[in-house]
């Protein structure tokens, strides 16, 4: 090997200061923009407010339940350090995602204001935001792993690390899903469809919230979930990396010095995002994905080529880099204004909400066929070009260490939303709606592409830790034929089920809760209708966010105990039936809905923009129905399933050698 392994550490740990340096210029860049005038500040005082009191109040409520679950595995494993892992890597996941919506939330006002000179402008502003984010995510996760194996110089104290960020991401993309559906329903329901007026009018008493929501929601929730697969693909990869290769092997250092590389080409990427004054805003976010990719690419090969004498693990990052690009490039046609899926949505309108909840739901299962297909072929590749499931490991962390770009797209779309909700409730000219409405309409697309980004490569990375699974409970074959695997197969093919349901209701209730205080509003408050009295914004938070607080535990429960019970009770072969039963129906099912939900909305969105009668026609109330439906599928109950089967499987290895010698049967 030319390269020792302490220059690669040095390496990783550079890549991980480089990604924080960036995101703090970034964050500079964005505050010195002119935030507008006092009613814009005002509203977006507003909306800051309500998020970090969310936020906070979330992370309290967490705080208590990692405090419990770090003395059990103290305790239980009898292991300080684990237990010590994992307090850090929920604080680090927490962190990430504060440090993104605490940008998001002042990136807005100064988003709506760059719009009063151009849509370029804007468009820089938002991505500025939304880099803040991605960046933040990348740097303290590889951060976090790298500086943890330096002083721990052992891999499997890294799984409690691991364990802590699947907590936080479940928990808050299950709680920011609850809120910001459960707030953007109710104002869907009332605002649009009962009372007639726009998304974000003023007049509504849930639109504070419904803005809160994006951010607690697409910016925070979705950095901890990204954050999370990002740490836990690189530790399975080291796990495996350990037990094939041993301690001092150079494979147990690739995947931090292949994340490293990623977000050096992810900052060269990031620069080649600039929306052209033609609007096309898209193609400038695609951009930077494929320019990220390309320099990815190139620094992987160079990175082989120093570390190995033959290139197995270049094939296989190459591999998860093209299953990202076939993702991203599959998710924009499903979800984009500009394609065919959407479109026939928007004309089923045209027949009635039942015919656009049909046409909405057949294009979300057909959207698996490609996706799934990559993973499978991309996984056989990398297993059988890559040396085993080391190279689907490697995979799997080529995928993953986009996270920076990635995330960066996506934290844009919450930026525009707000955006054009603050334009519209500051009464700003309607020029400024006409850039933050395409701007807005592109961010559905971008939110949707990261949630595709993140589910297909929750598919590989889970393939990863169950492997690590198999290389610490010995277990080289799972037998279907055995009942108890049987037994395990099926729970685990439920799970997803249950826990959408769950999250669904969720949302349903607090959607209930939140359409009735607006009835009361509007009925109670003279003058509200005509805008000549204020809303009371503060109560709509407040219902949206006790709503999150009492739905958000007993998803996390089932997410903990239901391995932790099968594995005790019937064994690890058992528990590897549930884990495979979960990874395959939680991956095809998170699929479906997230592409749902985001086809129906830019389908309304389509309509809105004046096509089949535009705003107030009934092809219009039919595709807010749709749209209404599709809220829960793309925020909440899809997006959670990708957390929910990484803590599956951190559970189950962070227990496996304590089910491996006590189990019942």
């Amino acid at each position: 090997m030319a390269v020792s392994v302490s220059v690669l550490y040095v390496l990783a740990f550079a890549g991980s200061i480089v990604a924080l340096l960036f995101a703090l210029l970034s964050t500079m860049k964005v505050l010195r923009q002119d935030s507008g005038n006092e009613a814009m500040q005002r509203i977006a005082s507003a909306i800051r407010e309500g998020a970090v009191a969310y936020l906070n109040r979330q992370y309290k409520t967490v705080a208590i339940i990692t405090a419990i679950l770090a003395v059990v595995i103290a305790v239980v494993l009898k292991s300080y350090v684990l237990a010590a892992a994992f307090v850090l890597g929920a604080f680090l996941s927490a962190l990430a995602g504060y440090i993104g919506m605490m940008v998001s939330v002042r990136a807005n006002v100064r988003t709506a204001q760059a719009a009063t000179r151009s849509l370029k402008d804007a468009f820089n502003v938002a991505f500025k935001g939304g880099s803040v984010t991605g960046f933040a995510v990348a740097g303290l996760g590889l951060l976090g792993v790298s500086v943890l194996y330096l002083i721990l110089k052992d891999p499997n104290l890294l799984i409690g690390f691991g364990f802590g960020a699947s907590l936080i991401s479940l928990f808050a993309r299950v709680g920011g899903g609850i809120y910001t559906k459960g707030a953007d329903v109710g104002a869907d329901l009332v605002g649009k469809v009962e009372k007639n007026i726009p998304e974000d009018d003023p007049r509504n008493p849930a639109v504070i919230a419904d803005n809160v929501g994006d951010n607690v929601g697409d910016c925070a929730g979705m950095a901890a979930d990204l954050f999370e697969s990002y740490t836990v693909t690189i530790i399975a990869a080291m796990l495996l990396a350990w037990t094939a290769f041993g301690g001092s092997a150079s494979e147990l250092v690739l995947p931090l010095v292949l994340a490293a590389v990623a977000i050096l080409a992810s900052v060269i990427g990031s620069l080649f995002v600039k929306a052209s004054t033609a609007g096309k805003i898209w193609p400038a976010l695609n951009n930077g994905i494929l320019v990220s990719a390309g320099l990815s690419a190139v620094g992987f090969f160079i990175v082989n080529r120093l570390m190995f004498d033959h290139y197995r693990y270049f094939i296989s990052a190459l591999v998860g880099l093209a299953v990202t690009v076939i993702i991203g490039y599959v998710t924009e046609y499903y979800t984009s204004t500009s394609r065919k899926p959407v479109r026939q949505i928007a004309n089923s309108a045209s027949t009635g909400s039942a015919t656009v909840i049909i046409m909405g739901v057949a294009k979300g299962m057909e959207s698996t066929l490609v996706p799934v297909l990559a993973i499978v072929v991309g996984a056989f590749l990398a297993f059988t070009f890559g040396g085993g499931f080391y190279g689907v490991a490697i995979a799997a962390t080529a995928m993953l260490a986009m996270t920076a770009i990635i995330v960066a797209v996506d934290a844009y779309g919450p930026i525009t939303d707000n955006a054009g909700g603050i334009a519209e409730m500051s009464k700003m000219p309607d020029s400024v709606r006409k850039i933050t409405d395409p701007l807005d309409a592109v961010g559905n697309t971008t939110k949707a592409v990261t949630k595709g980004f993140a589910i297909g490569s929750a598919g590989l990375a889970a393939l990863s830790l169950f492997a690590a699974y198999g290389d610490i409970t010995k277990i080289t074959v799972i037998n279907i034929f055995d009942v108890k695997v049987v037994v395990g197969l099926f729970v685990g093919g439920l799970l997803p089920f249950i826990f959408s349901s769950l999250t669904m209701r969720a949302v349903s209730n607090a959607a209930m809760g939140m359409v009735a205080e607006v009835r009361r509003q509007f009925k109670e408050i003279p003058g509200l209708m005509k805008g000549k009295a204020k809303p009371d914004y503060a109560r709509c938070v407040d219902i949206s966010t006790k709503a999150a607080m009492k739905e958000l535990v007993l998803p996390g429960i089932i997410a903990v105990a239901a391995p932790l019970i099968i594995g005790f009770v019937l064994g690890p072969e058992a528990l590897g039936g549930l884990l495979a039963g979960a990874i395959v129906a939680g991956l095809l099912l998170a699929i479906t809905m997230t592409t749902s939900g985001a086809a129906w909305d830019n389908a309304k969105k389509y309509i809105e923009a004046g096509n089949l009668g535009g705003k107030g026609s009934d092809a219009h109330k039919a595709a807010v129905v749709g749209d209404t439906v599709g809220d829960p599928f793309k925020d909440t109950s899809g997006p959670a399933l990708n957390p929910l089967i990484k803590v599956l499987n951190t559970i189950a290895l962070l227990a496996a050698t304590l089910i491996v010698s006590y189990h019942l049967f």
